[in-house]
């Protein structure tokens, strides 16, 4: 396919030029090629070159970058002799970058690099490791084959991988102060609610066998939230505000129990200056001293509570009559007060009809299979050791065993009272709170917000590979951890403010590439044009397109 050009001469003696789109095809009876008229552009004088150019432009969208960036750099004068060099993705690491710019992030590791010299921009080097963990998440190895080879970060074209643990180390050391810095920064500028915090805690392992040894050791054993009790693990811990954006993280040893973390948690965030804060935690944190300590620190909290085998006061909280009143979201809530001695608690119970609906036919499918497994057991009570393991393996199972009765004469039976028990709290869940102003609403509505934390740690752990982690060191595991809530914070930034999901957004303008062009005159940086859903995400995010043009360097004629 090509642009023909005809001419004919006019009575006047005048000579005009016509511009045609054709093609060549092969003549099927004789086999001679000849030209096939697509479309007719008129005569050339009359032509609008700004329609020429949008033609191209819009043919351009179908090439690949790095040709559609050398179709541009023509149409823009640098000239028919150009060697594309280099294609990187650029469009999401641009917008990220103004994001973490937008957020002070520069200015605050500014202040604290004011007084020390490293040889290498810190804070750019900082930049890349986060939006690495955001755009594709490697090894800090990787990270420097990954700068400059495929993604295109502004300020800096290459890092070697000393800068990358040296600017880590320098996370870690000021990681109270950062987080400090861009928690103030947010609050001003995203309008931030901080009125609820919600608070949980998760683990990640090591896959190594011996726990770190002596008191400043990180890698320890504990309850694994990643079902590894074998392996040596962190505990960490994540604030984030009611819409959903991390505004703090803390990092423990494996052995930290989630109720000795709240004194901690509160102690750290007194001199942040949040006015009244009602902290909100699951069942794993909602023990007495944890309430206790919320309420010395001056902090109110919504705290989840155990319904199997928890405190007397929870068992008479749900034995309580009364109607439950439907609220937004399709919740039912009832409010409960127990007074034990000198002290009133105050309960919620809340029901979730399709929740009960799921709870009920989980457990109808559990029964069907308890009731396959009893009768083969019961139907061989005189099998020996063998079956005397498979009973015992039953009685034990986390689910089905809390079904099981044993008779006097070894035969088994599904616990009829045991069920009706589980009926009563299907669709249920109980909480307390130490502050008498929030509604029986607000309270649930507040609880159900949770989840907000729980989505979290799921983007941290699948999205930006929070682990394996493959650092030894304290202070380099700290400052992983640190790169993982950055990213986590910017990633939370996009989807609010698009209203899309990271992954959608992350992969539409991935596309967006730098190329990097060699001319007769010099080098030049053209970025790709971006397309309409690109102009779209970066409009919602407050954003320019990038500059055609990012960088020129014109080389000195031959003498």
């Amino acid at each position: 396919m090509y642009v023909r050009q005809t001419s004919r001469r006019l009575a006047d003696g005048s000579q005009v030029r016509y511009l045609q789109l054709a093609q060549k095809v092969r003549d099927p009876e004789t086999g001679v090629p000849r030209d096939e008229i697509l479309h007719h552009f008129g005569r050339a004088d009359q032509i609008d070159p700004a329609q020429l150019r949008r033609l191209i432009d819009s043919l351009g969208r179908f090439l690949e970058p790095e040709e559609q960036t050398a179709v541009q750099a023509r149409l823009e004068g640098f000239g028919p002799e150009l060697e594309v060099e280099r294609s990187l993705s650029f469009g999401a690491s641009y917008a990220l970058d103004r994001l973490w710019r937008r957020l002070g992030l520069d200015q605050a590791l500014g202040r604290l690099l004011a007084e020390r010299s490293f040889g290498h921009d810190v804070e750019r080097v900082l930049f890349a490791l986060v939006a690495n963990r955001a755009l594709d998440p490697r090894s800090k190895l990787a990270v420097e084959r990954w700068v400059g080879r495929h993604v295109a970060i502004e300020g800096l074209e290459e890092v070697p991988v000393q800068a990358l643990y040296r600017a880590m180390d320098f996370l870690a050391e000021h990681g109270e102060a950062v987080q400090e810095a861009v928690f103030f920064s947010m609050a001003s500028l995203l309008n931030l609610e901080v009125d609820l915090l919600f608070f949980d805690t998760t683990s990640t392992y090591f896959e190594i066998e011996e726990p770190d040894e002596g008191e400043d050791g990180l890698r320890r054993y504990g309850h694994s939230k990643d079902h590894r009790p074998d392996r040596p693990q962190v505990v960490i811990g994540l604030a984030v505000t009611r819409g959903g954006l991390p505004v703090r993280c803390w990092l423990l040893p494996g052995n930290t129990s989630d109720a000795s973390l709240v004194e901690r948690v509160q102690r750290d965030l007194a001199g942040w200056k949040l006015s009244r804060v009602v902290w909100v935690m699951d069942r794993g944190m909602a023990g007495e001293g944890q309430r206790l300590a919320l309420q010395r620190g001056g902090g109110h909290a919504i705290l989840g509570e155990r319904m199997r085998s928890g405190s007397a006061e929870a068992q008479e909280a749900l034995r309580r009559p009364g109607r439950f009143k439907t609220v937004r979201d399709g919740l039912e809530v009832k409010e409960v007060t127990v007074e034990n001695g000198s002290e009133t608690r105050r309960f919620v119970v809340v029901r979730n009809p399709h929740e009960a609906r799921r709870d009920g036919a989980e457990r109808e499918r559990h029964l069907e299979r308890l009731e396959a497994e009893i009768e083969a057991l019961n139907a061989r009570r005189s099998g020996g050791p063998e079956h005397t393991r498979r009973v015992c393996r039953l009685k034990s199972h986390p689910t089905l065993g809390r079904y099981v009765r044993e008779l006097k004469n070894g035969e088994l039976r599904i616990d009829r009272g045991r069920v009706r028990e589980e009926e009563r709290l299907d669709g249920k869940y109980l909480l307390t709170t130490t502050d008498p102003s929030l509604s029986a609403e607000d309270v649930a509505l507040g609880y159900k917000q949770l989840q907000e934390v729980e989505r979290g740690f799921r983007t941290l752990k699948h999205t930006l590979d929070l682990r394996p982690l493959y650092h030894r060191l304290p202070e380099r595991i700290k400052a992983h951890v640190l790169l993982c809530w950055l990213a986590l914070l910017l990633v939370r930034v996009v989807e609010r403010e698009t209203g899309q999901g990271w992954e959608r957004v992350r992969d539409e303008l991935a596309a967006l590439h730098r190329v990097d062009l060699a001319a007769k005159d010099g080098h030049f940086q053209i970025v790709t044009k971006p397309t309409s859903e690109q102009r779209k995400i970066l409009k919602a995010l407050g954003l320019t397109p990038p500059k055609p043009v990012q960088a020129a360097r014109l080389d000195a004629p031959e003498a």
